[in-house]
C-alpha cells in the first residue's frame, strides 16, 4: 500500500503562487509515476501534470504549461507542483496520485481558491 498526504493548499489572489507537496509513504519503492489532478464541484477530475520515477519526463495540460513546474525530490518520497500566475479559474480541490504496479493511489486532496 502507498499512502499520500497532499498540503499546501489555500487562498491565494490573482497572480500569486502556491506551491502544493505530496507526501509518500508505505510501499513507495512501487511507485511509477506521480501527478497532479483537480476537480470542482461536480465535474470530473481532470489533470494537470504528471512525472515519471526518475523526475526526468514531465508532462502538463495546456493551462498549466509555462504557469506550473511539477518536481519531485525521490529522498524524501514527495512530489512537488510549483503554480505561478494563478487564476480564479485555477480554484479546485488539487489531488495528488501515484501509479503503482497494479492500482493507482489517490490523496484526499487540498483546496486552492484563487481570488479575483
Amino acid at each position: 500500500q502507498v499512502q499520500l498526504v497532499e498540503s499546501g493548499g489555500g487562498l491565494v489572489q490573482a497572480g500569486g503562487s502556491l506551491r502544493l507537496s505530496c507526501a509518500a509513504s508505505g510501499r513507495t519503492l512501487s511507485i511509477y509515476a506521480m501527478g497532479w489532478y483537480r476537480q470542482a464541484p461536480g465535474k470530473e477530475r481532470e489533470f494537470v501534470a504528471r512525472i515519471d520515477r526518475s523526475g526526468s519526463n514531465t508532462d502538463y495540460t495546456d493551462s498549466a504549461k509555462g504557469r506550473f513546474t511539477i518536481s519531485r525530490d525521490n529522498t524524501k518520497n514527495t512530489v512537488y507542483l510549483q503554480m505561478n500566475s494563478l487564476k480564479p479559474e485555477d480554484t479546485f480541490v488539487y489531488y495528488c496520485n501515484a501509479v503503482g504496479p497494479l492500482r493507482i493511489y489517490w490523496g484526499q486532496g487540498t483546496q486552492v481558491t484563487v481570488s479575483s
